[in-house]
């Protein structure tokens, strides 16, 4: 993408849309700051959480605990309480107490969506939501999201149609290195799915 101007409205929910390969997941990234653009600069005005079950910032040779505390001095929340609220989320139990390193991916991820889910964040990035552990996990997992998506922003991915008309009322479309927003989702989606027909 070049030479591109975005601006997304605050109190609108919002999807991305491509083609596999498009650039969905690097823009995702680059609005939550894990990736910097070649040139031109991303300004944010809220607080703008992780991609959703993103692991890749955790320390592996300290413990689920130690990054939740490392993670709640970054944020200015008081550790113990992050900590409690995490370890009850997550059902990690006594893995909460070892290092990263020795987590299963499934693991990491309900620790990284346990810590998302206990800080209030102004705008959810969502790459694709995956639920991890059993059905009752998944249920308290897509629960809980709900519950945030239903006071904050959601600029989401994902491929699947239903997932985007229940969550966003907005899209962007990401096609040959160009970017439209549309401030109606439904139109997002006409445009999407024409691209992909042609």
């Amino acid at each position: 993408m070049e030479d591109v101007t975005l601006t997304l409205p605050r109190g609108r929910s919002v999807g991305l849309l491509g083609r596999n390969g498009a650039g969905k997941s690097t823009l995702l990234r680059m609005i939550g700051g894990s990736v910097l653009p070649d040139k031109g600069r991303i300004v944010r005005g809220a607080k703008i959480s992780w991609p959703l079950g993103f692991g890749g910032g955790f320390h592996g040779s300290l413990t689920g605990a130690q990054n939740v505390r490392f993670i709640a001095r970054i944020y200015g929340i008081d550790t113990d309480d992050l900590v409690a609220r995490v370890e009850d989320f997550s059902e990690l139990g006594a893995f909460m107490h070892m290092p990263v390193n020795t987590y299963s991916s499934g693991m990491k991820a309900r620790l990284a969506f346990g810590v998302s889910m206990a800080i209030d964040f102004d705008v959810y990035l969502v790459d694709e939501i995956t639920s991890v552990g059993d059905a009752a996990f998944k249920q308290k997992a897509r629960a809980a999201f709900r519950a945030k998506a239903g006071t904050a922003d959601v600029i989401m991915v994902s491929h699947s149609v239903g997932t985007i008309r229940e969550y966003c009322q907005s899209g962007v479309v990401l096609e040959n290195g160009a970017i439209s927003y549309f401030h109606d989702v439904e139109e997002a989606l006409e445009h999407h799915q024409r691209n992909m027909r042609q």
